[in-house]
């Protein structure tokens, strides 16, 4: 059941239809949130303290995030990211800063600009249920990449593999777990013991079942998916369609040099690991069309 309709004010803005980048990690969200940092009138935040914290708490323990002070205490982390001050860019990510041409401590947008707000911080799609409670009438943009590319730019990311280590769990790890992509506790020790790429293989898988759910609960106005491999080959159209569901216009110049090649798994995975990952993510894998069915 959703809240009644909380109209939150930041900066003397009124937050109206925010803008959420949902998937799985090096699925392209980071591109969409440059490309609406340098369109006009947005504010968009990537991987802000207050925001982050709060993400992975309930990625790791999913019953938080069911609490009736999950959307309050998202929509507050939101809020503080969101801030416009003088300062504020020195508390970004560094990716953050430098999507946003920040040099100093910023800020990198004027308030007197600011008419949209959103957010692409990492594994914001396992908060998506309560982004949706906390704002009613927010937009939410998924992105869907081929598993293989998804598994090997994991594997070269140690942020990423800091995760898969045992000391990173929680001491009491809640089941199903979508964030580790397991969904019975007597799966955990066969998880301990799968080779990198395998773990890489179920965050992928997990987070495109999360996707698949929020398509099949969230009306079409609400909800875009669109494809990392669109992304690179077609920017021009796939911004495009972007801007046509936003209502707004989308600069695609952050689109172009920057993205990974499409396909390069094939020259990035070891045969080991692309076949466990193709093992473990097949189902997926093939309904998307990266595999024959």
């Amino acid at each position: 059941m959703r809240l009644p309709p909380h109209i939150l004010v930041v900066n003397g803005i009124k937050v109206r239809r925010p803008v959420f980048l949902l998937g799985a990690p090096h699925s392209g969200a980071d591109l969409l949130s440059r490309a609406l940092k340098r369109s006009p009138g947005f504010h968009v935040t990537m991987g802000r303290a207050s925001v982050t914290h709060v993400v992975y708490a309930f990625a790791r323990k999913p019953s938080i995030g069911r609490t009736s002070g999950a959307v309050r205490v998202l929509r507050d982390a939101l809020a503080e990211s969101w801030q416009v001050l003088p300062g504020s860019c020195a508390q970004c990510a560094e990716p953050c800063r430098e999507a946003g041409g920040v040099t100093g401590a910023g800020p990198c947008v004027a308030t007197g600009d600011v008419v949209r707000f959103g957010d692409g911080s990492p594994d914001l799609i396992y908060s998506a249920p309560v982004l949706l409670q906390a704002f009613p009438d927010a937009r939410f943009v998924q992105l869907i990449r081929d598993g293989r590319d998804v598994a090997a730019d994991m594997l070269d990311d140690p942020a990423c593999l800091a995760w898969f280590r045992p000391a990173m769990l929680p001491e009491r790890t809640e089941f199903p777990n979508a964030f580790l992509g397991v969904n019975k506790d007597e799966h955990l020790d066969r998880w301990k013991g799968m080779p990198a790429a395998g773990k890489c293989a179920l965050r992928w898988r997990s987070a495109v079942r999360l996707s698949a759910e929020l398509r099949r609960t969230l009306p079409a106005e609400q909800l875009m998916t669109l494809r990392y491999e669109d992304l690179v080959l077609k920017p021009a159209q796939a911004v495009a369609a972007l801007a046509g569901f936003l209502e707004t216009r989308v600069s695609k110049v952050p689109l172009y040099g920057r993205a990974a090649k499409v396909g390069s798994w094939r020259s990035r995975l070891r045969p080991a690991d692309l076949e466990l990952v193709e093992k473990v993510a097949r189902e997926e894998l093939t309904r998307l069309g990266y595999l024959p069915g």
